[in-house]
């Protein structure tokens, strides 16, 4: 504590932003709440934005006003290009980092690194998992599918649902094309994927959504879980959505949901698109010190297991997810969609990708809505892919 001239305790206040979901800011009030307990002298203030927001509004605006900002990893790229970001290998102990990169579930630790750089910390864990109704699917008379031919026959009967807006879309097109080339290696070159592999994922994107009620060009991720969850009967399964472990909980929804992992397509499981937030600290910050004690407290393993899960977040930190109390009281959400998360691939992350990530999807979704010009759509989405990279102008 450091005493102020009248020999009171001198108050630091630190800020952060989070996004606005049960999985994102009540988890991070609940430990920063008993963080201040245990450091009086602390005093953290934290404000949340919706999850557009989130997804697509400029880091460097939100630097400018507060010291920890939870962050979408694609954003990694400008922050390192920009300065916004402090570089954390530096301000951390190695042991420290060393650890979290030890115990990152799949790629998250690694989303978060660019040029040599730490530029964020995977505070949550997440990527595009199946979920379904446990009451009305996965018994011997109507089993869960397995291959991507089983969920077109599911698809069929009108019980699929999957988000579609624009965006999810996109993040989809991704994972297909990161499927079938078996990796990310050949992707994100002169253009997003060959020719071959962008063709066959969007005809596969195609032959799915194709089977499903409109509806789903207009939802995201969060309207999938709250329809799935709710008492209608229609939908039964989610082929791939961003895991929200708080509807596999008892008590948060109408029906508790059970995940598992996604098809298999071909010999191998969908590689699906990693998610996930990371915990990073503004180069405005005046309080490092303090900030990094935080960040240290917040992301370890004791705090993830306990108070960040208890409060509704979904664990960064790959033990939380083996963990028995967690999975006991997630409907083994953790543990049922591990291999998912551990084979999930990874978005591009260069200086300039939002541009993509904001445009790409609506040029994608006239092709999935219509089925009509499905080379013209990949050399639309391919020129806005160039011009992202610079490229082209």
């Amino acid at each position: 504590m450091r005493p102020s001239e009248g020999g009171h305790i001198a108050v630091i206040e630190l800020r952060g932003i989070t996004w606005d979901h049960s999985r994102g800011y009540p988890c991070i009030i609940a430990v920063s709440q008993r963080y201040e307990e245990l450091h009086p002298a602390v005093k953290i203030h934290w404000e949340k934005r919706s999850l557009a927001d989130f997804e697509n509004q400029p880091v460097e605006d939100l630097a400018t006003k507060y010291d920890m900002l939870v962050i979408d990893h694609p954003w990694t790229g400008f922050g390192a290009a920009s300065g916004v970001l402090q570089p954390l290998e530096d301000l951390f102990p190695q042991t420290f980092l060393a650890d979290q990169a030890a115990h990152s579930t799949g790629a998250s630790y690694r989303s978060y690194t660019m040029n040599g750089h730490q530029l964020a910390l995977p505070i949550d864990g997440a990527t595009p998992i199946a979920l379904y109704r446990e009451e009305l699917i996965g018994t011997a008379e109507h089993p869960l599918p397995a291959t991507w031919q089983d969920l077109i026959a599911l698809a069929k009967t009108g019980e699929v649902i999957v988000a579609a807006a624009p965006l999810y879309t996109l993040l989809d097109f991704f994972m297909m094309c990161a499927t079938i080339a078996g990796g990310e290696e050949t992707l994100y070159q002169e253009r997003i994927a060959p020719d071959t592999v962008a063709r066959e994922a969007l005809e596969r994107q195609r032959e799915l959504l194709a089977l499903c009620d409109p509806v789903v060009f207009e939802i995201n991720p969060i309207q999938v879980h709250e329809i799935l969850s709710s008492d209608q009967e229609k939908y039964t399964y989610c082929p791939f959505v961003f895991g929200y472990s708080n509807y596999c909980r008892p008590g948060y929804s109408t029906h508790q949901l059970k995940a598992c992992n996604v098809v298999h397509y071909g010999k191998q499981m969908l590689k699906t698109t990693l998610g996930g937030t990371g915990l990073a600290i503004s180069s405005k910050c005046e309080h490092l010190r303090e900030t990094v004690d935080f960040c240290q407290y917040a992301m370890s393993e004791t705090i993830q297991k306990t108070i960040f899960f208890d409060a509704g977040g979904q664990p960064g930190y790959r033990t939380a997810w083996l963990d028995p109390a967690v999975n006991r009281r997630s409907n083994s959400f953790f543990a049922d969609t591990l291999e998912t998360m551990e084979q999930a691939s990874m978005r591009p992350r260069y200086n300039g990708y939002m541009q993509l990530q904001d445009n790409g999807g609506t040029v994608l979704r006239e092709y999935l809505m219509t089925g009509q010009d499905l080379t013209g759509t990949l050399e639309r989405l391919n020129g806005l892919y160039r011009k992202s990279r610079g490229l082209q102008k």
